[in-house]
């Protein structure tokens, strides 16, 4: 059962088209798991309609626009509309993470240091996020820190919990400076998390700050 859900501010600007790549992947994945949000983003939805509905809007310029379209279709200019088919459900990675990782060539885990904590960072055309997948091993911590940012950690298998809360699949957690934690993975299971920055983390360990740049973390 999803107890921690996409905050109403972030679904808003979801539904307005106003959020980044990094910040979307995070949202729609998490959408994907969650019936309870997605009925929400309707509501969201509906509202933005009906706002554009009592916008006044030129007939004449919605015609002629519907018409060059036409027009372009009967002379075959449009001729390679393909319909979508959904992909068969993915036990670990929804739509639309998984199309994501397929372009990448797959999982391909990069280890964090000697612990067994892997990553891999997901290719985007969005400058402002760093957009990657983590795995955190049974039982083990990612060390204390807060955030120079903002952080959306949606949890996609396992587990983990932190001075916060428990956070199981599909659960997402947001944090930012004022979040110090030290999120840990339940012991029957590794954790893999879907985890969207806009800036490094703030390691307490003075060493791991050192090699941070060599962690890409």
């Amino acid at each position: 059962m999803i107890r921690h859900h996409i905050e109403d501010e972030m679904l808003m600007r979801y539904a307005a088209g106003q959020l980044g790549e990094g910040w979307s992947i995070g949202v729609a994945t998490h959408l994907a798991l969650c019936p309870s949000c997605r009925e929400r983003l309707g509501v969201f939805e509906a509202l933005g309609g009906h706002f554009l509905e009592e916008e006044a809007v030129d007939v004449e310029d919605l015609d002629e626009s519907w018409q060059q379209i036409k027009r372009r279709i009967d002379a075959g200019e449009i001729d390679n509309i393909v319909p979508l088919r959904p992909k068969p459900a993915d036990d670990l990675l929804p739509e639309p993470l998984r199309s994501y990782v397929d372009r990448a060539g797959g999982l391909n885990w990069r280890r964090l240091g000697r612990g067994g904590a892997a990553q891999m960072i997901l290719r985007t055309d969005d400058m402002t996020t760093t957009v990657r997948l983590l795995k955190i091993p049974a039982g083990q911590p990612v060390p204390e820190h807060t955030h120079a940012g903002n952080e959306l950690t949606l949890v996609l298998s396992g587990s983990f919990s932190d001075e916060i809360s428990t956070f199981g699949r599909g659960d997402v957690e947001m944090a930012d400076a004022e979040v110090l934690h030290t999120p840990r993975a339940e012991e029957d299971q590794d954790c893999i998390c879907l985890a969207v920055t806009d800036a490094p983390l703030r390691f307490s360990s003075r060493f791991l700050r050192l090699i941070q740049p060599l962690l890409g973390i």
